[in-house]
């Protein structure tokens, strides 16, 4: 126990230090946990080489991520999602997997074993992508979108893949490797004087990832599913995912139910935590993927009413547990044997992510994925995944692959993974150039007419305004370089043109300068403040109303010569506090009153520390910024307060409350 917490406090400092690094230099943070492992792993040595049980540890980071997933798709929303699903999905794991296979058997290996690892290869990393796509801000992206499908489509195949390969045992060994193939060349492999492969007892120890159970009682439920046919082995495999499938729809409810009625935090908590470890504990024991089921899990639960409540209570430990899953990743990597055979590892696992880079960019072009869109789908899904960690362990203890084989793949999927960071840096690059030599690949919109308003976005806050603004007779002239939300509002009856508002020759074509006003609405806080310069530059005279996303932004606009510029939370967020107000016992006519004070006062203070603001220099370190915005803060608390002793005097307002507060006390009395 003392060296498990040694070594977790070593794994914790490692990553304070190097993740942010990472992040600061623009690495994002996986690679960062990654480095940190191989640094303090096998560099440094500052933990003992057998890492084996934080690995087992860092492992329910996947799992927590992987129920928080299930946990945001609906069945209905699965469905709704087949076309990408058991298309772009489907048929990514298939080519993957044909692929890797006749690779496998052109190098001598029987077909059982090149098809599990094409099983094993055709996988990518969830964990990885999803955390490197949300730190990017790409998951709404086409790519990051079509990336998710194809995730999602690959956890769920886990399932099917778990449950066929131990029918591959009943004729993958002895005969593992045509003798004398260049198969046991690659993987170091030595014939015995029988023609047959060694095959280690323990295979499923040295796996790591995955590889090995706890207790004494899990290891004789595991010894006794290796005594089981294959044929029982799969039938144990789907009984397992209907017994979490059933019970999560029909025993969950009631149980949280009845710890809800406690009203402890601490609890609802403890519960949320144990049903995740209690599904993954229940996966290990039965030798199935403990991910996987607190998948299905969520996906079962996502349509209860204590999903939200789950989300919130998983959430913190998910992250920690999943940034330690990478650093374990890092330290678990076998250096000694990368580099006996450096060049060899090294050129499977670049030809690994060839063949599937190649695959995915057929897809692309395939499924008609467009410009940066295409590069970011396929260089994210390119390598291996964690998955393929369990799948590697399972097929070793189901007798599917020998022991010295799942060595190297170990090695392969680990060098993919610690690769992966590095191709979004190279999307990051290629996005750039493409966005310079003139955005998309497909050519825009021809404009074929010009109105006197212009809404540069058409995304969640370029729509409301876009409709409020039709539904009073006017018409607009609308730009957006998302294809997709192009065609979509197409179907809906809005028009719209397809092209980068932030492009000049494209503004132009739409009326620049006729136009009356401007709507800027992009997400990009970079592409809205370009658009609002170039637009004032070229026209002095022209109102522009812009979208910004926190403080800072409003100043850039400001600066750039914006107008109106609206933070897109902050109408939302005074209507709420308005609610607040009126719920707390404020007539509807004096909390519409102080919001409208709040609203003024700030517009106010926001055109105050416009003027101190310094580009470049953090308003924290802004002496004059700092002082004048403590100064408009006391200037804001004194006009509320004004505000309401002008309604009704400070005294009814106290008595008011009191009384508010007696009735509420009544009423949950008589409740």
């Amino acid at each position: 126990m003392t060296e498990f917490l040694i070594q977790a406090s070593i794994f914790l400092l490692a990553a304070v230090i190097a993740v942010p690094l990472a992040v600061r230099l623009g690495l994002g943070s996986v690679l960062g946990y990654l480095l940190a492992g191989i640094v303090i792993g096998p560099v440094l040595g500052l933990i003992g080489s057998d890492v084996n049980e934080l690995q087992h540890f860092a492992e329910f980071g996947v799992v927590m991520m992987l129920f928080l997933i299930g946990l945001e798709l609906e069945p209905r929303a699965l469905w709704d999602m087949r076309d990408r699903l058991l298309g772009l999905g489907g048929l990514q794991i298939g080519l993957t997997m044909a692929a890797i296979m006749g690779g496998c058997i052109l190098l001598g290996f029987a077909w059982p074993v090149a098809l599990a690892i094409g099983m094993i290869m055709a996988l990518s990393s969830t964990a990885i992508v999803l955390q490197t796509l949300n730190e990017k801000r790409l998951m709404q992206t086409p790519g990051g979108r079509n990336a998710f499908s194809v995730l999602l489509t690959q956890d769920i195949a886990v399932i099917p893949m778990l449950a066929f390969m131990p029918l591959l045992a009943l004729s993958a060994l002895p005969h593992a490797t045509v003798e004398g193939g260049p198969a046991a060349g690659l993987i170091g492999m030595t014939a015995a004087p029988d023609g047959s492969m060694h095959v280690a007892e323990e295979a499923a120890a040295q796996g790591g990832h995955g590889a090995g159970h706890g207790d004494h009682s899990a290891s004789a439920v595991v010894h006794f599913l290796e005594q089981l046919p294959g044929w029982g082995v799969t039938l144990v495999t789907i009984s397992a995912i209907l017994a979490i499938v059933l019970g999560g729809h029909y025993l969950t409810r009631p149980v949280f139910k009845f710890i809800h009625g406690a009203r402890l935090r601490e609890m609802n908590t403890a519960v949320a935590l144990l049903f995740v470890v209690g599904v993954a504990s229940i996966m290990l024991i039965l030798g199935l993927s403990p991910a996987l089921g607190t998948f299905l899990a969520g996906v079962v639960l996502a349509n209860s009413e204590y999903r939200h409540e789950l989300e919130a209570d998983i959430e913190p430990f998910k992250g920690l547990l999943l940034g330690l899953f990478f650093l374990t990743v890092g330290a678990g990597i076998n250096f000694q044997v990368l580099f006996g055979q450096p060049l060899l590892l090294l050129g499977l696992t670049l030809g690994l992510m060839a063949v599937k880079g190649i695959i995915l960019l057929f897809l692309a072009l395939l499924f008609k994925i467009r410009g940066r869109d295409r590069w970011l789908f396929t260089l994210s899904l390119a390598q291996a995944g964690e998955f393929g960690f369990v799948l590697i362990s399972f097929a070793v203890n189901t007798n599917v692959l020998p022991g010295e084989i799942s060595q190297t793949l170990l090695l392969v999927v680990a060098l993919s993974m610690l690769l992966t960071p590095l191709l979004f840096i190279v999307y990051d690059q290629v996005s750039a150039r493409m966005q310079d030599s003139g955005g998309p690949e497909r050519p825009d919109d021809e404009i074929d007419e010009q109105q006197p308003i212009i809404i540069a976005g058409i995304g969640r806050f370029g729509q409301v305004v876009n409709r409020m603004v039709q539904m009073t007779g006017m018409k607009t002239t609308v730009l957006d370089h998302d294809l997709e939300m192009i065609e979509l509002m197409r179907r809906f009856g809005f028009k719209g043109f397809f092209g980068d508002p932030t492009r000049p020759e494209l503004l132009h074509a739409a009326g620049l300068d006729k136009a009356r006003v401007l709507v800027v609405t992009l997400d990009d806080r970079e592409a809205v403040l370009k658009l609002v310069t170039y637009a004032r530059r070229m026209r002095p005279d022209l109102h522009i109303v812009a979208r910004a996303r926190d403080r800072v932004h409003v100043y850039e606009l400001y600066a750039a010569g914006a107008n109106d510029i609206v933070r897109e939370t902050f109408d939302s967020s005074l209507r709420a506090g308005r609610y607040v107000l009126e719920n707390m016992g404020m007539s509807e006519f004096d909390a519409a009153d102080a919001e409208h004070t709040f609203f003024r006062m700030d517009r106010k203070a926001m055109r105050d520390l416009a003027v101190l603001w310094k580009p470049g220099v953090p308003v924290t370190e802004n002496e004059a910024y700092v002082a004048r915005a403590k100064e408009l803060n006391r200037d804001l608390e004194t006009a509320l307060v004004s505000t309401l002793d002008e309604t009704e005097g400070m005294t009814g307002h106290s008595e008011r409350f009191a009384t508010l507060e007696s009735e509420t006390a009544v009423t949950r009395a008589k409740r």
